[in-house]
């Protein structure tokens, strides 16, 4: 069978981060980019990838090795639902978890890149082909080590930019002190720019509602991660107290733990990432799913995969702009117009620098 994988392979790639991240509770250190390669009978060859924030990569990496690779030889390529579903129930004691997830989602990326390149056509396309851009939104200029000043100037500078908004990172030890920067910055940017925050987790129920209280003024798009995201009752008690939609969805790790949220009003933008769910499959799940419950998908990070899954949905309203792969990629994510534009080319729409990716490999 010429559609039969007959090589599978994973590795580890350190990248450091491009610029200083911190956020309430952590910073930043480095992506952990685990790769899974991928090769037909036919000597196609597919590459996917996920990530983690610095610790971590080295438990995917044995996860795959050990458990999931070895399931994948003589598997056809072209049945991506079942190859995923045959890897999920095989390791299902650790499933639903961040490392599987984070597992899952390298395989089913080089499938779907496989899926792609078989079909000649682009991920935005082949996932749904609702249109092929998106628009942008900043966080790198909104980073919680960062100045007032800082804040001001990130935020023009996107606006001169034409992006239509831009997000700053919230948890200063008092309420004041976020509610000046986030005034500061909206005074200076006018009512035209959306602006967005994200706690990281940092709260408890009755501090974000204070919080949300007191950034009612500043009118937000949305308020990110207010509380710990297992803590869905915290959230939809804390929607139903404000006028700020809340957003959650890049510490969930599988579709259910998304339906438990929007089926219960807990979720008011659905920020799905493909790592951390499992891949492209289980992520175009998630979104339909919001689509049912007529609520707009802003992925976390990962822009360069996320701009096409964005663009295939009729309800994908932001991509976020962290750039991080740029050391080990020939050409960046395109922006017109303050647009995300999808890639046209087969797969994933990634062009991967495999002699700079060889050079950071780990182990």
């Amino acid at each position: 069978m010429s559609t039969a994988i007959v090589r599978a392979e994973a590795f580890l790639v350190d990248l450091e981060v491009e610029t200083v991240r911190t956020d309430a509770v952590q910073s930043f250190l480095k992506q952990e980019t685990i790769f899974v390669s991928l090769e037909t009978a036919d000597g196609l060859g597919g590459l996917g990838y996920s990530y983690t924030i610095g610790t971590g990569g080295t438990a995917v990496l044995a996860l795959l090795r050990d458990h999931l690779l070895p399931r994948l030889v003589g598997e056809d390529a072209r049945n991506v639902e079942a190859v995923w579903s045959d890897l999920f129930w095989s390791t299902h004691a650790t499933t639903v978890g961040a490392i599987t997830s984070l597992a899952l989602a390298a395989v089913d990326t080089a499938l779907w890149d496989l899926r792609c390149l078989r079909a000649g056509e682009p991920l935005w396309r082949l996932a749904g082909g609702y249109r092929q851009r998106v628009p942008l939104y900043d966080t790198e200029g909104g980073w919680l080590h960062l100045s007032t000043d800082q804040l001001v100037a990130g935020a023009l500078a996107s606006q001169k930019a034409r992006w239509p908004g831009v997000k700053l990172k919230v948890g200063k030890p008092r309420v004041h002190e976020d509610l000046e920067r986030l005034m500061a910055v909206r005074d200076a940017v006018g009512p035209g720019l959306d602006i967005m925050v994200d706690a990281n987790q940092s709260m408890t129920y009755p501090e974000a509602r204070r919080r949300a209280a007191a950034f009612e003024a500043v009118d937000l798009t949305w308020f990110e991660e207010p509380l710990p995201a297992d803590d869905v009752t915290g959230h939809v008690r804390l929607a139903s107290s404000t006028s700020i939609p809340i957003a959650v969805g890049e510490s969930l790790y599988s579709v259910s733990q998304f339906r438990e949220y929007v089926a219960a009003g807990g979720a008011g933008i659905v920020q799905v990432d493909v790592a951390r769910v499992g891949g492209i499959t289980p992520w175009l799940k998630v979104a339909h799913l919001a689509e049912t419950f007529n609520l707009e998908v802003c992925p976390h990070f990962l822009m360069e995969l996320h701009v096409s899954l964005t663009a295939a949905i009729p309800n994908g309203r932001y991509v976020e702009h962290i750039p991080q792969l740029r050391a080990i990629t020939r050409s960046e994510m395109a922006v017109a117009d303050g647009h995300a534009v999808a890639p046209d080319t087969p797969g994933l729409g990634i062009e991967w620098d495999r002699d700079a990716i060889d050079d950071r490999r780990v182990g």
